[in-house]
């Protein structure tokens, strides 16, 4: 049977515009980064208050603006370099041209790290306790975004058979598998609840384990999700049939898994007032 005549779910008439309030719009993708940064915010408040303490909220409440820079800047020349380094540099006046789309993960991550270095050297903050703080809160940021990727009808999956395959409008008329709510559920919910267990059982005593076991963990939340994702046409498959999300998990995976076979239980005492 033709994957076009398959009984499949049509995809709901979802305005791209969530807001509108006069001539300002607020789009699914621009509210899910300021949900979500401010619910990690909080979050972040409420995991730092925990022993062992080594941040003041002052600390935290610095370092959201430096986490918002590290992720749009980082983001945006993440899918300049990772994508489509051809395209812009014969159009770099489109770089900054955000408002039209084209943010990446890996890049958005390797600018939170830089910022998450530069600023605690200057506040002269523990860096990998620092850090473990800091993961147990970016699947919040995650699972939102690849909601509003569902919410936007982008970024869709194969073409499939299943019965909740999903007919999206810029697609094509085949049914695909619905992948930014199976990386929602992974990347999100279920690496959140795996972070956050770690955090219970008390592994934030072996400063960097959490920040390797969201580097790997997301690694391979990312790698198994793009099996059921489209690739971006202007990419394709590359290596070994392999996607470019799947290429960029693999150092997350190395580093993570590093991050955690060299963390050692460690006292730590409080290195900042509350």
């Amino acid at each position: 049977m033709s994957l076009s005549v398959l009984p499949a779910l049509m995809f709901p008439a979802i305005d791209p515009v969530a807001i509108a309030i006069g001539p300002l719009a607020i789009r699914w993708y621009a509210l899910a980064y300021i949900v979500g940064i401010v619910l990690g915010w909080r979050y972040m408040l409420a995991l730092s208050r925990r022993a062992p303490k080594i941040v003041s909220r002052v600390d935290i409440d610095d370092f959201l603006t430096w986490a918002t820079l590290g992720v749009i800047l980082g983001g945006r020349l993440g899918y300049v370099i990772f994508y489509k380094p051809g395209y812009y540099l014969t159009n770099p006046t489109e770089i900054l041209q955000v408002w039209q789309g084209g943010m990446a993960f890996h890049g958005g991550a390797l600018g939170v790290i830089v910022a998450l270095i530069l600023f605690a050297r200057r506040r002269k903050l523990p860096l990998l306790p620092f850090g473990d703080l800091l993961v147990g809160v970016v699947p919040i940021g995650l699972g939102l975004g690849r909601i509003a990727n569902f919410l936007n009808g982008e970024l869709w999956g194969r073409a499939t058979d299943v019965s909740w395959g999903v007919i999206f409008p810029s697609g094509g008329p085949e049914p695909r598998h619905p992948s930014q709510l199976y990386q929602a559920c992974l990347e999100g919910l279920l690496l959140f609840i795996v972070l956050r267990l770690l955090e219970t059982k008390g592994f934030r005593d072996r400063p960097g384990f959490l920040s390797g076991a969201f580097l790997a963990g997301y690694g391979i939340a990312r790698s198994v999700g793009e099996l059921f994702r489209q690739p971006d046409a202007f990419l394709g498959f590359l290596i070994a049939g392999a996607t470019m999300g799947q290429l960029l998990s693999v150092p997350m995976i190395l580093v993570g898994v590093w991050l955690m076979v060299r963390a050692k239980p460690q006292t730590m005492a409080a290195a900042r007032p509350a």
